[in-house]
């Protein structure tokens, strides 16, 4: 399975791929789409190409985004789920299932704890794919991210299997 994670923002959304065997995980790519221009449109629309681009390039078979975090600035609050609506809708442009993860969430099954800090979670992503090179912060959220809905896919897949099973029993 080819998960990616996604970090919602209107300057920096960061990406991040895993593809998924078994139990193991492993990095296929990383990056930050850079939003241009002046008015919000303009920057929604280069956020909404990159992403495009990405899933072009690398066909996930899934995808996840974090949820929006509100805080007491309701403009900023309003413009960063802006940002994650282009989350949202480009994998299902593409016909992906989209989780959608609280940041502590992510975080707790990243790093173990649910408030951990940014150097945190990049120490933990860089021990769960070695080797990984990360593009910045946001990417490394990111790859948090797919790494999070990878690990609920699997609980997911060992759950059904189970119940599939106890109703061959029964």
């Amino acid at each position: 399975m080819r998960v990616i994670g996604i970090d919602p923002g209107l300057r920096n959304m960061g990406w991040g791929i895993v593809d998924v065997v078994g139990t193991k995980c492993s990095h296929v790519a990383n990056g930050v789409c850079k939003s241009v221009g002046v008015e919000l449109a303009e920057r929604l629309l280069s956020l909404h190409e990159q992403l495009t681009s990405v899933l072009h390039e690398f066909s996930p078979e899934t995808a996840a985004v974090e949820k929006t975090f509100v805080n007491k600035d309701g403009a900023g609050t309003l413009k960063l789920g802006q940002a994650r609506a282009i989350c949202l809708l480009v994998p299902a442009q593409f016909g992906l299932m989209v989780g959608e993860y609280a940041p502590n969430t992510v975080k707790k099954v990243v790093v173990g704890v649910g408030h951990a800090d940014k150097n945190q979670v990049n120490h933990m992503v860089k021990l769960q794919l070695p080797g990984v090179d990360i593009a910045g912060v946001d990417a490394a959220d990111a790859l948090a991210i797919a790494l999070c809905h990878a690990h609920h896919a699997q609980f997911s897949n060992r759950l059904d299997a189970a119940i599939a099973k106890a109703g061959a029993v029964a």
